[in-house]
């Protein structure tokens, strides 16, 4: 696909102008955050924007209805943003996009994806090249439930068992298996070659030249279904939020712990079940 611009996807340094204001998106690779981090963040929206902390699809967190000046959002707002802990990394925040299944390592699944989601965002975010990935770029990681195996993705894994995965290049190739612990090594240089020869394409579908693709292993899941609304299992529980946005109210009902879905609800979490 031929592109004449770059992505447009929004950041707190590169807000979107929408109808009510500034919009600006804020990666939490894998979900997991502190409820009094999302409250933090409520203050923010309450403060400068519309109220409320609005959920996407990639599970990922907007405020809406920001100010702006010129193409900016004001430093205090930007300010008050960075006190939440939700940016970490400027230089990377628009392309720390990774999607993981929400209760690996919580219950169910085969392999526990929390420390490789942390290793992946980690070496991504210690390589300055890669900085300037689309923000469209989405790494996928299905912990071998099925949940995510088949969203569309540029690069990501399913697992196969505690110690294994597959990799995903594209939606649709599937790479080598490979041991859990050399994935996000992989697929930190796969993220690398893409950025060498992608032009402008915004991702892995697009490029001309297909991927060298592998066999599906037989071991891949079935697609899987959202868990139902209400409790998992005991100290976990799956809550609904409508139309994907959050404000005091909800969030006052919710537990210590909390999970981003890509459903645009969220997984609460008990403290013993952190602990």
């Amino acid at each position: 696909m031929e592109r004449t611009r770059g992505d447009l996807c929004p950041g707190v340094f590169r807000p979107w102008p929408a109808d009510d204001g500034a919009l600006v998106r804020l990666r939490i690779p894998g979900g997991h955050l502190a409820r009094t981090t999302l409250s933090a963040l409520l203050d923010v929206a309450e403060t400068y924007g519309d109220g409320r902390v609005h959920l996407t699809k990639r599970a990922n967190l907007q405020l809406r209805a920001l100010p702006m000046d010129d193409d900016s959002v004001p430093a205090e707002a930007v300010d008050a943003i960075r006190t939440t802990g939700l940016l970490p990394h400027p230089d990377h925040e628009l392309v720390r996009n990774l999607l993981v299944s929400p209760l690996t390592g919580l219950h169910g699944g085969r392999a526990d994806l929390r420390p490789v989601t942390t290793e992946l965002d980690e070496r991504i975010c210690a390589t300055p090249s890669l900085a300037k990935l689309p923000g469209r770029f989405l790494l996928v990681l299905d912990d071998g439930r099925g949940d995510l195996v088949d969203r569309l993705c540029d690069l990501g894994l399913v697992a196969l068992d505690a110690e294994t995965v597959q990799l995903r290049i594209g939606s649709t190739h599937w790479g080598p298996v490979v041991p859990l612990h050399e994935a996000a090594a992989r697929l930190t240089g796969l993220a690398r070659a893409f950025q060498q020869v992608r032009d402008n394409a915004w991702h892995v579908d697009e490029l001309p030249v297909p991927p060298a693709s592998h066999d599906a292993d037989p071991h891949q899941p079935a697609a899987s279904d959202p868990p139902a609304y209400g409790e998992v299992v005991d100290g976990i529980t799956h809550v609904e939020v409508p139309d994907g946005v959050l404000d005091r109210t909800t969030l006052e009902a919710l537990g210590e712990h909390l999970v981003v879905t890509p459903w645009k609800s969220l997984i609460s979490i008990a403290p013993q079940v952190v602990e």
